[in-house]
């Protein structure tokens, strides 16, 4: 096997926490999905442990690999919830765009942790590639409130109370510079999609990867930056398997008559590639 290759598998099952078992919860990650009581209570009783050296975690349960490999868990300490198969896509994607030498920046929506995107980064890396910036696009503050006027099909949607998916962009820069690839090439947008997206300093696209959640937040993505992707171009959906974001993308091929096959990565993740 190449040295390329054996530096991205390696990178995927380290962003991935692949190589190890999976940690147990501590017990204040989802604290704040709890009752006002239960939180100051478990908070208190925390801290006094926490000066001595101890944490309180929920009862360990062995997650099967399968689960982990398919993206179907929120880790603990894992640089990337999307799982192996989809990092293997991307994987496929950026090679890909780089042998038939489609035109292009790559960029994700949505980040979390950063792990997609410094893979990417680390792709491009393998094969010093050094004209094509990855661009990751995120609030950094977490999911927004649904805006039911404008996206309907986001009522009732709970992401934004999840204070888990807000990782600053302070913490995803350090994730970068730890796998040593935090420089030029990396470039940030910071803020609401329908803020940052429109007016993003973008020309071309060669990946597109969407991972948004939400209804609005896919689609906001979807018409800002569809028509900038290259022809041959991928763009990947993290979240089909949520009703949101499905609606959002049937929505937008079918307004644009979009044609090209989907493709299944997972049980969530799905691709095309553009026309």
């Amino acid at each position: 096997m190449k040295s390329e290759q054996l530096y991205l598998d390696l990178l995927k099952k380290t962003l991935s926490y692949s190589l190890w078992p999976e940690p147990p919860i501590p017990i204040e990650t989802f604290n704040y999905l709890r009752s006002r009581r239960k939180r100051f209570m478990l908070s208190l009783v925390s801290n006094i442990l926490n000066r001595y050296g101890f944490e309180i975690v929920e009862k360990y349960q062995e997650i099967p690999f399968e689960e982990r490999a398919e993206g179907k868990i929120w880790p603990v300490r894992a640089f990337t919830m999307i799982g192996l198969k989809r990092l293997d896509n991307l994987q496929h994607a950026v090679e890909t765009v780089i042998k038939e030498d489609i035109e292009g920046d790559l960029i994700e929506t949505g980040v979390w942790r950063g792990g997609a995107v410094i893979f990417m980064r680390a792709v491009l890396a393998a094969y010093n590639i050094c004209d094509r910036k990855v661009i990751a696009a995120d609030s950094f503050e977490g999911l927004p409130k649904a805006d039911v006027d404008k996206y309907p099909a986001d009522r009732d949607d709970p992401h934004y109370i999840h204070r888990y998916l807000a990782v600053s962009l302070e913490e995803v820069q350090e994730n970068f510079s730890k796998f040593g690839l935090l420089d030029e090439q990396v470039q940030f947008l910071k803020g609401w999609f329908e803020e940052t997206l429109p007016k993003a300093p973008i020309e071309k696209l060669s990946v597109l990867r969407l991972d948004g959640d939400m209804y609005g937040s896919t689609m906001v993505a979807l018409e800002n930056l569809y028509p900038k992707l290259s022809k041959g171009g991928f763009c990947i959906v993290d979240d089909y398997g949520l009703k949101g974001c499905k609606m959002a993308v049937d929505d937008f091929r079918k307004k644009h008559h979009i044609s090209s096959p989907i493709k299944k990565i997972d049980w969530t993740g799905i691709y095309w590639r553009k026309d």
